[in-house]
């Protein structure tokens, strides 16, 4: 498992998607796509499979361009606007996050993803492998949402949610939810859950008869939203990433391992 606070072995070497997504060109998954469509040499060699280590001494070049130097890991808090995409690269031509930010920050990814209209907290950081530690949900953090719906709902039925709940054939995991107000016609909800699957929150309020009409990200994990304005960004400081990236790590290690046929038999 990646350990943010650890080191790569320059000498033992590690697989070239990690490299450069460590580099914050991009995810690993992307640096995957990337060696298959032929954007990555190594050594002066055109790559067509992933499936390579490469040590310290391995020259590496994205689209030509030499591998940059990996910077120290950084973590920014971003308030995202509605009507921004986050992507690098949109079909359709729309705004990005990362075109409102190219000239605040270095290159960067973001930790999962904010649909287009959903505003609030985005974390971004320059270290690809780090982004796709934190949006895993083997590490166990929450993502909290302010949510405004139109329609009614009743405690029994957001209480149902924190067993999970099936749509459309995809299961979704438990989720905690809170009914805040009712506003006209429409009601203000606080859900809390640790998956973030596309589309989530959207689809299992449509299953409870609820149609979102806007929805903010208040948190993600320890980092908060706050009171940070829309469209502004702030960098996390170092001490606080390193204390916290150390406690995810801590939680990770904690969790109970599933018991095993071997172990069951033990017990007999």
């Amino acid at each position: 498992m990646y350990d943010p606070l650890k080191q790569p072995d320059s000498e033992k070497g590690e697989r070239i998607a990690k490299v450069i997504a460590r580099a914050g060109l991009c995810s690993r998954r992307d640096a995957e796509r990337w060696i298959e469509a032929g954007r990555v040499k190594v050594n002066g060699k055109l790559l067509t499979s992933p499936a390579l280590t490469v040590t310290a001494g391995d020259q590496i070049e994205v689209d030509d361009k030499p591998l940059p130097e990996k910077d120290t890991q950084r973590l920014w808090r971003y308030h995202k606007p509605a009507g921004l995409v986050v992507s690098h690269r949109d079909e359709k031509g729309r705004k990005s996050v990362f075109d409102a930010l190219s000239d605040q920050l270095p290159r960067v990814v973001s930790v999962g993803r904010l649909d287009i209209n959903t505003e609030g907290l985005l974390l971004l950081t320059n270290d690809g492998e780090l982004a796709r530690l934190l949006e895993l949900p083997a590490t166990g953090w929450v993502r909290r949402y302010r949510v405004r719906a139109h329609g009614s709902v009743t405690p029994e039925q957001l209480a149902k949610l924190q067993n999970g709940v099936t749509v459309d054939g995809i299961r979704y995991g438990p989720i905690t939810a809170k009914l805040d107000k009712v506003q006209g016609r429409n009601c203000w909800l606080t859900l809390a859950l640790r998956e973030g699957k596309n589309r989530e929150i959207k689809q299992v309020c449509e299953h409870i008869g609820l149609q979102v009409n806007r929805l903010i990200r208040t948190s993600f994990g320890p980092f908060q939203l706050g009171d940070l304005k829309s469209g502004v960004v702030e960098e996390v400081g170092q001490q606080v990433l390193r204390e916290q990236l150390g406690r995810g790590k801590d939680r990770q290690k904690a969790k109970p391992k599933k018991k095993t046929h071997a172990d069951r038999r033990r017990k007999k």
